[in-house]
C-alpha cells in the first residue's frame, strides 16, 4: 500500500508540472500566430494513446473538437510529454513538414525573439509555479524549522569518521555560518567546506575534510541527526504512563542503569524492555529522582519530547510574497550547486542521480498536503534548471541557438539542429539510463 501511495503521488506530480512546462511553450506558441499540432502528457510513441481529443468518441460528445487546431492527449509512456509546434525541431522528429516550404503559422518562420520566448516559455512557467507554490506554503502552513545555533549533533558512521562526535555544535563551514539545521548536510557537501569548527563540551576545535569523501556524504543520508536531549515535553494521550510521576522539563537520564543522554541513545534500551516497568533517573530542575515507568510491546513509554532549536514563523499573505520568493531563489542556488558538484567527477554526485523511483522515495508515505506541494515546488525548480542546460533536445539548446543568431544575424541551418536534436536525444537517454541504473543499485543493496 504504501509503494501504491507514493507511486500515486509521483504520477500526480510529474504530471501537474508537465502539464505546466509544456503549457509554458503553448501559450507562446499560441501568441505568436504559431500553430501547435499536439499537446501531450507523456509519450504516444507508435502513435498509441490512451486519450486524445481526435477519438471518434471524442469527435461524437464534443463535435467542434474535430475542427481544433491542437490534438489533446495522454500519451501510454509516461516519460515525459511535448508540445508539438509546427515548423519546429523537437522530439517528435518531424522531417517531412521540415523539407516542405516554410509556413507563415510555423515556428521557423517567426522571428529570433518570438522563438526564444517560445522555447524559454516552459521554464518560465516551472519557476513562476514554484514561486506560487511556496507563496502558499508561506501563507498556509508558515516556516519551521531546527535553528543550528545551539543544537547538538547526533552523528552516523560516516561523520563520525570524518572527525565529528555525537554532541558537538558546528559552528561555521570554513567562513560560512549555517542557520538551518537541516541543511547541514547538503552545505558540507555543496559549498566545498574544507575546514568545520565545531563547538566540543568548552573546547573549539576545526575539523579538516577529506575532499575523498565528499561522494559519501552525497550518498550517505542521515549524516547529522538532531541530538535530542530526553526532556519530556508531554505525555501522549495513549502513553502507557498516563498517571506516573513525569512533568514538563523532566529529563530522563538513565533507563534500566543504562545512561541515555540523548533519546536516540534510549531507543535500544527501551526494545530490549517492551511491555516491562523499568526504573528511570529523573533531572528535575535540579534535583534527580527515581521513577518507575512502563514501556509498551512496541518499546515507547509514551512521552513527546522537547525538541531543540525548533523556531517557527507565521505569515500574512502580503508577508508570505516576499518569503516565498526567497525560499524560491534559495532552492534555485541549491540546486545549481547540486549540479557543480555533478559535473565534479571526484565528487562522486553522479552516483546520487536518481529517476522516478528516487522521486518516489522523497514522498510520504501517507498524504500530506504541506509536503506534496513542498515536493512539487522543489521538483519545478529542478525541472526548470535542468531545461535550461545547455543541451541540445532541452530547452536551454534550443535558447543558445537563438541566442546565437540573435547576436550574430545567422541562424543555424535545419541540417544542423536535426544532427544537433540527435545527438541530444542520445545523451538524455544515457542520463536516464545512468538514473535508472543508480535506483537499481540503490534497490539492490
Amino acid at each position: 500500500m504504501v509503494a501504491l501511495i507514493k507511486a500515486l503521488q509521483v504520477i500526480l506530480a510529474l504530471s501537474i508540472l508537465i502539464v505546466i512546462h509544456e503549457a509554458g511553450h503553448f501559450t507562446f506558441a499560441k501568441l505568436f500566430g504559431i500553430r501547435v499540432d499536439k499537446f501531450f502528457l507523456f509519450f504516444d510513441l507508435g502513435d498509441k494513446k490512451l486519450f486524445s481529443t481526435r477519438s471518434p468518441w471524442f469527435v461524437k460528445l464534443f463535435p467542434k473538437a474535430a475542427s481544433w487546431e491542437t490534438e489533446y492527449g495522454i500519451g501510454w509512456l509516461p516519460l515525459g510529454g511535448y508540445c508539438k509546434i509546427s515548423g519546429m525541431i523537437d522530439e517528435s522528429m518531424d522531417l517531412d513538414t521540415m523539407a516542405g516550404e516554410p509556413k507563415k503559422w510555423e515556428f521557423r518562420t517567426k522571428p529570433a525573439w518570438q522563438r526564444l520566448l517560445v522555447m524559454s516559455g516552459g521554464v518560465l512557467y516551472n519557476f513562476i509555479f514554484a514561486i506560487l507554490a511556496y507563496i502558499a506554503i508561506m501563507d498556509i502552513f508558515g516556516d519551521a524549522y531546527v535553528k543550528n545555533e545551539g543544537t547538538a549533533i547526533y552523528v552516523n558512521q560516516l561523520a563520525h569518521d570524518m572527525g565529528f562526535r555525537t554532541g558537538d555544535r558546528i559552528l561555521a563551514f570554513d567562513d560560512y555560518v549555517p542557520d538551518d539545521f537541516g541543511m547541514l548536510q547538503a552545505d558540507l557537501a555543496r559549498r566545498n567546506v574544507r575546514k568545520a569548527t565545531v563547538l566540543r563540551g568548552t573546547d573549539t576545535l576545526d575539523l579538516y575534510i577529506d575532499q575523498s569523501m565528499i561522494g559519501d556524504v552525497l550518498n550517505t543520508p542521515g549524516m547529522f541527526d538532531i541530538a535530542v536531549p530526553f526532556a519530556v515535553d508531554r505525555l501522549m494521550e495513549d502513553s502507557p504512563n498516563v498517571g506516573a510521576d513525569l512533568r514538563h522539563g523532566d529529563r530522563i537520564l538513565q533507563v534500566a542503569g543504562t545512561q541515555v543522554p540523548y533519546v536516540q541513545d534510549s531507543r535500544p534500551v527501551l526494545l530490549s524492555h517492551k511491555g516491562e516497568a523499568v526504573e528511570a533517573l529523573v533531572l528535575r530542575d535540579t534535583d534527580t529522582l527515581y521513577t518507575t515507568l512502563q514501556v509498551d510491546s512496541l518499546g515507547r513509554i509514551g512521552v513527546y519530547t522537547i525538541l531543540p532549536g525548533y523556531e517557527r514563523r507565521e505569515y500574512t499573505f502580503l508577508e508570505a510574497i516576499p518569503a516565498g520568493l526567497d525560499m524560491a531563489w534559495k532552492t534555485v542556488k541549491g540546486y545549481l550547486m547540486d549540479l557543480r558538484l555533478l559535473f565534479s567527477p571526484r565528487t562522486e554526485a553522479y552516483k546520487s542521480v536518481g529517476s522516478f523511483i528516487a522521486i518516489g522515495q522523497v514522498f510520504p508515505s501517507a498524504w500530506d498536503w504541506y509536503s506534496f506541494i513542498n515536493i512539487l515546488a522543489l521538483l519545478s525548480i529542478m525541472l526548470g534548471v535542468m531545461n535550461l542546460l545547455p543541451i541540445p533536445a532541452l530547452d536551454g539548446g534550443h535558447i543558445v541557438f537563438c541566442l546565437f543568431e540573435m547576436l550574430t544575424g545567422r541562424k543555424p541551418s535545419d541540417k544542423f539542429m536535426i544532427g544537433a536534436q540527435m545527438v541530444g536525444m542520445f545523451l538524455l537517454i544515457l542520463l536516464m539510463m545512468l538514473a535508472f541504473g543508480n535506483d537499481i543499485a540503490r534497490l539492490i543493496r
